[in-house]
């Protein structure tokens, strides 16, 4: 909305001083001519935002010219920014919003809090693209359009039309009572029932969604956590899903993590190891997990899953083998 972005524009020019329209338009995501636009409406309100010619110019506000709110302390407003500066704009596509409540954080502060708090903000990195082993976070995107729309039935308790692609099908059309979203290790689920039955869908499937007009059925109060876990139990109670014992590495653990579907159990073993029970999809996904950290894990059962990665390794070693 207009009003929304004027208060972005005011609120970077206070933050930062003198920017260009280019710079505004890349912050605001929008053209620079709409930025310039903007300028002469502010101007138009009474705002004093004026333009400095020259190599080095840009358009700034005039010195002073800023209301306090007092009632965020240091803590708050610290907690805020650090939230703000993680991931967040990852979320069920509240990017924008999040970078403009961030402005609004660090604009609300007393003059003697806003420089520490956001100083100290940049002290602490929640949630980097890569972590230590330089692997990088892969982000599940879903379409703009999409995801406000899914999102307004959410909030608005309407039923939801989605363009599913469930794994291996063609792609249909589905119409459903949608209860909350989630997002759990950087992947994002629409929590539903269809016909009365639960449903969850991955949120990176739904190509198109469409806001029904009609009220979703479904308890005016909701606890998703109580929801997530019951869900997470039936989804891996089911299908064709295997859990192995494994000996792993202590310093390869969470790279077993990454690739697995749940962990059941986990003590340290005599040497040093880690023991741990963890859950694949089926035996194929099991044995490829496996194979992805050589010697540095060992599947302890089946020994179907054990005969598997023997045959496999055998394979490997006859291909590399002294062929002189």
């Amino acid at each position: 909305m207009r009003a929304d972005r004027l208060v972005s524009l005011v609120l970077l020019l206070r933050q930062r001083g003198r920017l260009t329209a280019d710079t505004l338009a890349r912050e605001l995501e929008v053209s620079t001519r709409t930025v310039l636009r903007d300028i002469e409406a502010l101007s138009a309100a009474g705002v004093p935002v004026y333009a400095e010619r020259g190599r080095h110019g840009g358009f700034a506000l005039s010195p002073g010219f800023r209301t306090e709110l007092t009632g965020l302390n240091h803590d708050e407003a610290l907690a805020l920014l650090t939230a703000g500066s993680g991931r967040g704009e990852l979320v069920f596509g509240l990017g924008s919003a999040l970078a403009s409540a961030m402005r609004k954080v660090v604009d609300a502060l007393p003059e003697s809090h806003r420089a520490s708090a956001s100083d100290a903000a940049q002290r602490f990195l929640v949630d980097p693209k890569t972590d230590l082993l330089s692997r990088r976070l892969v982000n599940e995107e879903v379409p703009d359009t999409a995801m406000i729309e899914v999102r307004r039935a959410v909030l608005a308790g309407h039923k939801l039309r989605i363009h599913y692609a469930a794994t291996g099908q063609t792609p249909r059309w589905r119409t459903v009572d949608p209860i909350g979203l989630v997002t759990v290790r950087d992947r994002s689920y629409l929590l539903a029932t269809r016909s009365g039955a639960d449903r969850t869908y991955r949120l990176s499937r739904v190509l198109a969604a469409e806001e029904l007009p009609e009220s979703a059925e479904r308890p005016n109060r909701v606890d998703l956590d109580r929801i997530w876990q019951e869900r997470s139990a039936q989804f891996l109670s089911g299908g064709d899903h295997i859990t192995v014992p494994v000996r792993v590495n202590p310093a390869r653990r969470e790279e077993l993590l990454d690739t697995a579907l749940a962990v059941r159990a986990e003590e340290p073993d005599a040497d040093g190891r880690l023991r741990l029970e963890v859950t694949f999809q089926d035996s194929r996904h099991a044995e490829w997990a496996l194979w992805q950290l050589s010697t540095d894990v060992e599947a302890l059962a089946p020994q179907s899953l054990r005969t598997a990665l023997r045959n496999r390794a055998a394979a490997m070693a006859t291909r590399y083998g002294d062929s002189r």
